[in-house]
């Protein structure tokens, strides 16, 4: 195998690339200091056709393969982290549960409204006493003759202000453990569905991240997702997958942070040269560069396999792990190499550096990631 992109993969490549620099980077400062959620950058890519990029025609999607989603996370994260993750979450985490479990209804009636830009999509797992232990979940659902009723508690989701229906987690059968938890596609406008977006975040701060409060929520039994029970594997295997968009998302904005370095230390002059003559900076931004290629083939490796219907689990993981963790790294020395000036906000460096910290915990921390990585080892 070989990473060099196909016409089609080039193609979407320049117009994102494009559409990064003239649309999403202009505002992405001010939208950082502001939190406002840049709602009409996604009615332009949907407009560009990227909403359902990986998805079906037949339900209003592209049916571009895994390495053009992450291609596209990437060029959107070396501009903005927040446009990124609202883009990967939409994609991998609101779409691709209902693509790979919905029925044929199902995917015609909330799939396609996500490939078309309708709305975006949103995943409730995370829980107050659930995140790494996911299996931990205590939200539950209770059949009620033609109909169930959820309550429960999920926090840190992502887009779910945007979203009107979302795929969540829940308990059918505490008996069963991690075998009694279902999945249930759930419209949030129901009686009884209050969302929240009151954190305040470190970084990422134009995304929209919430909590979700159930009251009784009643769905109908069309709104099972997959097969009841099922619910822990599917959240588990749509994962699998989401790794992917972190690990393109982490390289995207270790590729930002780099080129920024990159300019200044050519601009920069101290000591009667710039800064780029120096070997202790030459090495920092060698290191940054082989950092970012290796982490990229990783990503792009991990998304190939998943492509080619290949098990590609321990790969997103290994992705995810490592281009999180070289992306905070090259944030760091981002900063570093800009000295004073990169711990001021004009610089747009220390954006990246707080933007990177949660790709080192969303989607599995990185301690999570080793223990998969382990089991998939054989440990």
């Amino acid at each position: 195998m070989h990473f060099e992109l196909t016409k089609e993969q080039a193609m979407i490549k320049k117009l994102i690339r494009d559409f990064a620099e003239n649309e999403v980077a202009p505002e992405a400062d001010e939208r950082d200091r502001t939190g406002e959620f840049p709602l009409p950058i996604y009615k332009k890519l949907a407009k560009l056709g990227l909403m359902g990029l990986p998805f079906p025609e037949k339900y209003g999607g592209a049916e571009a393969d895994t390495i053009s989603f992450a291609i596209v996370v990437e060029e959107l994260s070396r501009v903005c982290g927040s446009t990124g993750i609202t883009y990967s979450a939409h994609i991998s985490l609101g779409g691709a549960p209902l693509h790979l479990f919905g029925t044929e209804a199902q995917k015609q009636k909330y799939l396609t409204p996500l490939c078309t830009g309708e709305y975006l999509g949103a995943f409730g797992l995370t829980e107050p006493n659930a995140g790494s232990d996911a299996g931990g979940t205590q939200t539950k659902a209770e059949r009620k003759g033609d109909h169930w009723e959820i309550t429960g508690t999920k926090c840190f989701i992502t887009n779910a202000s945007f979203a009107k229906n979302l795929a969540l987690t829940a308990v059918t059968d505490k008996s069963k453990g991690i075998n009694g938890i279902s999945a249930f596609i759930v419209p949030t406008d129901e009686p009884g569905f209050k969302i929240y977006d009151q954190y305040e975040k470190l970084g990422l701060h134009s995304s929209n991240t919430t909590e979700l409060v159930l009251e009784n929520v009643s769905v109908t039994n069309e709104s099972l997702l997959g097969v009841e029970g099922n619910g822990f594997k599917q959240f588990l295997a749509t994962l699998d997958g989401g790794r992917i968009g972190i690990g393109a998302m982490a390289v995207g904005i270790a590729q930002g942070a780099y080129e920024k370095s990159l300019q200044y230390a050519k601009e920069r002059k101290q000591f009667g040269q710039s800064l780029s003559q120096f070997q202790a900076i030459q090495f920092k931004l060698a290191d940054m560069a082989m950092n970012i290629e290796l982490a990229r083939n990783m990503v792009f490796k991990a998304a190939w396999l998943k492509d080619q219907g290949k098990k590609f689990k321990k790969e997103a993981a290994m992705a995810k792990l490592y281009a999180s963790e070289i992306c905070m790294k090259v944030c760091d020395q981002a900063i570093q190499i800009h000295g004073g000036y990169g711990y001021m906000k004009e610089y747009q460096v220390e954006r990246f550096f707080r933007d990177a910290k949660l790709l080192e915990i969303g989607e599995g921390t990185s301690e999570v990631q080793r223990m998969v990585i382990a089991r998939e080892i054989g440990c």
